[in-house]
């Protein structure tokens, strides 16, 4: 598995196929690596890598990738990291593919350097509800106590400062409704329905968006397949050169 280090992070990626790159966030909440892609409805790293450069990172502390920890850290953080993959594998521009956590990191990396994201797939993003706070919080302590030995120079204080900056937002906790209304990124949304992914969070995305499209039901057993044409042809679509922007 390769990686690269820049700044102390240490970041891991699986790269498979060719063509236009498609940058994956795997879902998994904090522990988000290539690996977690295997539990869902369906792998876009097997599913996507005969027609597209597909790229499945693991998260800094996530997986094998590394990174230190303080209580600035935040999505910001994150968005960083993928920028500077990017960087290292000289990409300049790809569609993102994200699920859970890894659709508000979708639009973190188009809110950072929009021009480098042709279009977007959010697979049932996490998001705010209004009654599932708690629910981030205990998902985030959980992963804090599995690497909290690695970093023994991190209070309480700051685990919680850290654990704010991630999950004490509104929304999709790291762009607020007036950025996505204002994104003109071409959006594919496939619906949550659950505590951490919240129907109301999927469509709201879908709503105020301008070049979205929302699809209801898709992790269906005997809906995967249609599911897979429809990302397929929506990324084709945007690709560069493929009769789009």
């Amino acid at each position: 598995m390769p990686s690269f280090i820049q700044d102390k992070v240490e970041i891991h990626y699986i790269e498979r196929g060719a063509g236009f790159p498609v940058l994956l966030f795997a879902p998994g909440g904090m522990r988000s690596a290539s690996g977690y892609w295997k539990n869902s409805p369906w792998n876009p790293v097997t599913e996507l890598s005969d027609g597209f450069r597909v790229i499945a990172m693991d998260q800094r502390n996530a997986g094998n990738s590394k990174a230190p920890v303080s209580a600035d850290d935040g999505w910001h953080s994150y968005a960083a990291d993928h920028a500077a993959l990017l960087d290292h594998l000289e990409i300049e521009r790809c569609h993102v593919v994200g699920g859970c956590i890894g659709g508000p990191y979708c639009m973190g990396l188009i809110q950072l350097a929009p021009e480098r994201v042709a279009s977007a797939v959010l697979q049932q993003p996490i998001g705010y509800s209004g009654e599932n706070r708690q629910a981030f919080y205990e998902m985030f302590d959980a992963w804090r106590q599995e690497i909290s030995d690695l970093h023994p120079s991190m209070s309480d204080d700051d685990w919680n400062a850290f654990r704010s900056n991630m999950y004490d937002g509104d929304f999709l906790f790291n762009v607020d409704r007036d950025f996505v209304r204002n994104c003109a990124t071409p959006l594919l949304v496939l619906m949550g329905n659950d505590l951490y992914h919240p129907e109301l969070t999927s469509r709201e995305v879908a709503e105020l968006a301008p070049n979205a499209e929302l699809i209801e039901s898709w992790k269906e057993p005997e809906l995967v397949k249609e599911t897979v044409a429809r990302v397929r042809t929506f990324l084709q679509a945007n690709t560069p050169g493929a009769g789009s922007s």
